[in-house]
């Protein structure tokens, strides 16, 4: 998996655990739902750190927080 899968389906999965939409997550961290919409799929190829941050705060999770999930595991190397 590729790491920027591997980010949107972090936080798809944070989003169905609280019961929230897109749309609330964008609310409550402060991030246009659009950029999170544009991270969730093939649009943005580069998660902005700045935007993560914004979400982790919101989600009331620290960016550790986000990343200690198994889908980081076996992430693909980027560079070949």
């Amino acid at each position: 998996m590729r790491i920027k899968d591997a980010v949107a389906q972090r936080i798809i999965n944070l989003c169905k655990e609280r019961k929230i939409a897109i749309n609330a997550l964008g609310n409550i961290s402060g991030v246009n739902p659009s950029t999170i919409y544009s991270m969730l799929n093939t649009k943005s190829r580069n998660p902005g750190v700045v935007s993560l941050q914004k979400i982790c705060d919101g989600l009331e999770i620290s960016i550790r927080d986000f990343f200690n999930d198994d889908l980081f595991n076996d992430i693909e190397q980027e560079i070949k």
